[in-house]
């Protein structure tokens, strides 16, 4: 026999972006509580609305299953005394066990006799151990809680009410003051208290209150309606995918409905009326056939048709309002030209550790100097990096940006355009942000990816250089994101930046320009590399490379993000020839060889007239050529490398490095290291695993 079993914790409204991570969650712990009691079901239903989160667990066992199991217990010498009487160890375990002495048995192990005992545990009813789910319900965590009346007891919103249904019975708990029972609550407007008889009617039941508690189903109908209403007028609507699920999670009964504004706000950059409308009046914006943004939108009310048409005018007066603020600030910005903003970033402060932006500003345009000449740009791309890295960030202190911070750069490229700032300057502006999260967009343009590079290496010398380092979860000013975008940017243009080498490169720059304005950036630089080197680690796992190849290139020698993921990528196909074992061995073989010669007075000259036999001078030759080779390919290196496998099992089987002649003992540990110092480029080859 099975049955089916109802939850539902009611709530008052959350946050939409909780509810989703919310639901997971709850089935989550359901269902590791059901597994916990050895519970066994068909699946798991989940419903979610702004006002409930709920669960209906179907073709639920009648109880646990009986446990047959052998329990130990106290040694022999324990359990019994000298005349074989049962001791106060042997009845205290048995009662604990629910047995009587009588049933002990004994079993020998390592030697020793122990005590042991069979016993029966009786499965549970279900109904019996369902009560408890309160504790999961309790334990579900959220980004914000609450406390309300005089509870301790904090939540993501104050419960009203709860239902525990199984089948037709209730299954009562309490929490807080709050009893679970069969009534649940319909539309907070449409609907009213209604009773679940029984956990197969809660769909049905709930809709006849104007409720959809199925979210997918919700979505799937805000959806279609969506799209009636754009075939209806010829309109194109492509829903953003986050809106539509935030907008789902805020009705319970959905109607969408469109309405419009005044064609003078199309003057208004798209940009600024999409953002009025999707992010601040939760809008669907929507376009002609041509792509041209029209004075239109689609909403979706919670509730029914009734009314309608004063929802609409309630909806259109608000957005009218917030596009009137965006006119005025977009018409009053263009009164003042770029110098004006720029010198007002004077008085902004970037971190009261760190200093301004405007400083920062000054600094960035050093390190784009700096990366400019590592990148070898050429003069017409350099003059347009120095410009934007001048001007970047001066739209923080317009009055759009003010009013709507999610503009920033959107708004420093329009106004870079007006202001008759060349495009190729204007589109870094905006592109310097990318990517904005951690598998973001990328700058398209080469002045948008150093600026957004140069940007982001300040970030990371700045907060280093005051101490701030992220240490832990905390990270509070997105320097891992920082860090991670650097490393995809550099491996996206495959650009080779040696990091090691930076930072003294840039305070070089910034001595030379006056601009460090007591920013250290070598202080705390070894971090800045580990921190480094935790991003590509980061990076190559996502890209599914194996842990021990990770571990062999972040021992390199290299500190160029570029070739530390191209070693990665040759060695994770060469992993896969025939040929491998044999090639990393001999390579091995030298790196650990290597480490016997003291290189302390860094001389690492080879003299060839203290060779003795031929493959001394074929593998030195070959050597040589491969430290002449100026290619900066890591590929190509590796290649020469493993073609040496050959030569260098030839060497060992014909020379003995550790030789009784010091000289020529150190001759050939200098080969080997100079050989070792080749193969470090691409990796510290002992860490990787082979079969």
């Amino acid at each position: 026999m099975t049955h089916n079993y109802l939850l539902e914790i009611g709530l008052e409204e959350i946050p939409a972006h909780v509810v989703t991570p919310s639901i997971k969650q709850l089935v989550q712990k359901v269902t590791a509580f059901l597994n916990e009691n050895h519970l066994e079901y068909d699946k798991i239903d989940h419903f979610s609305t702004p006002r409930r989160l709920a669960i209906r667990i179907n073709g639920l066992s009648d109880q646990q299953p009986d446990v047959e199991e052998d329990a130990k217990g106290p040694a022999r010498k324990i359990a019994q005394d000298a005349d074989g009487n049962w001791t106060k160890a042997a009845i205290g375990f048995t009662r604990g066990q629910g047995v009587t002495v009588e049933d002990i048995t004994f079993k020998n192990i390592k030697g020793t006799d122990y005590v042991y005992v069979h016993k029966l545990i009786r499965g549970k009813k279900t109904k019996a151990i369902l009560p408890e789910i309160k504790d999961v319900i309790k334990s579900i965590n959220f980004p914000t809680m609450m406390k309300w009346a005089n509870f301790d007891f904090k939540y993501v919103r104050p419960i009203r009410w709860m239902v525990s249904i199984l089948d037709d019975e209730v299954l009562p708990f309490k929490i807080l003051d709050v009893e679970a029972g069969k009534a649940t609550r319909g539309h907070r407007f449409l609907g009213h208290d209604v009773e679940i008889k029984n956990a197969d009617e809660y769909e049905q039941k709930l809709r006849e209150q104007f409720v959809i508690v199925d979210a997918k189903e919700r979505k799937q109908l805000i959806s279609n309606q969506i799209k009636a209403i754009a075939e209806t007028n010829n309109w194109k609507v492509t829903p953003n995918l986050d809106l539509l699920e935030e907008v789902n999670n805020l009705v319970e009964w959905p109607t969408a409905f469109n309405g419009s504004f005044d064609q003078k706000y199309l003057s208004i950059p798209d940009e600024v009326l999409i953002t009025s409308m999707r992010d601040h009046q939760r809008f669907f914006f929507v376009r002609d056939q041509k792509e041209n943004l029209l004075p239109n939108f689609i909403s979706v009310r919670n509730g029914n048709d009734e009314y309608i048409e004063n929802v609409v005018r309630g909806n259109e007066k608000v957005l009218t309002a917030r596009l009137e603020d965006a006119a005025f600030f977009y018409n009053e910005d263009q009164k003042h030209d770029i110098d004006y903003y720029v010198d007002r970033l004077k008085r902004v402060s970037f971190h009261d550790k760190i200093g301004t932006m405007y400083e920062k500003m000054q600094r960035v345009s050093s390190i784009a100097k700096v990366l400019g000449t590592e990148l070898k740009l050429d003069s017409k791309t350099m003059d347009h990096v120095a410009r934007a890295a001048s001007i970047y960030k001066f739209d923080l202190v317009t009055g759009m940006v003010g009013e709507f911070s999610e503009l920033q750069g959107v708004m420093g490229e329009k106004y870079a355009q007006l202001m008759g700032e060349d495009p190729a300057v204007a589109q870094a502006i905006r592109e310097h942000y990318m990517p904005s999260s951690a598998e973001g967009n990328l700058p398209e343009s080469t002045v948008g990816a150093v600026l957004a590079l140069a940007d982001k290496f300040d970030n990371i010398f700045s907060f280093f250089a005051a101490g701030m380092i992220p240490s832990g979860s905390n990270d509070p000013y997105a320097l891992r994101r920082h860090a991670y975008g650097i490393v995809r940017i550099l491996n996206s243009r495959n650009w080779n930046v040696d990091l090691n080498s930076l930072d003294l490169d840039v305070e070089q720059q910034l001595i030379a320009d006056n601009t460090a304005f007591g920013v250290d950036v070598t202080k705390n630089f070894d971090k800045v590399l580990q921190f480094f080197n935790d991003r590509i680690k980061q990076f190559l796992e996502h890209q599914e490379i194996s842990y021990d190849i990770i571990e062999t290139v972040l021992s390199s020698t290299q500190h160029d993000v570029t070739r530390l993921i191209e070693s990665a990528d040759i060695l994770a196909k060469a992993k896969l020839n025939e040929d491998f074992k044999n090639e990393v061995e001999a390579l091995t073989r030298v790196q650990r060889i290597s480490t016997k010669n003291d290189v302390s007075d860094q001389n690492l000259d080879v003299n060839p007239s203290l060779f003795e036999n031929e493959t001394e001078n074929q593998l030195f030759d070959q050597i040589v050529s491969i430290e002449k080779d100026t290619s900066d390919s890591i590929t190509k290196l590796f290649n020469s490398l493993v073609a040496l496998a050959p030569s260098i099992t030839d060497y060992f089987d014909a020379t003995m490095v550790m030789d009784k002649d010091e000289t020529i003992r150190k001759n050939r540990l200098n080969m080997m290291t100079r050989l070792s110092n080749l193969i470090f480029k691409v990796g510290d080859l002992t860490k990787i695993l082979v079969k």
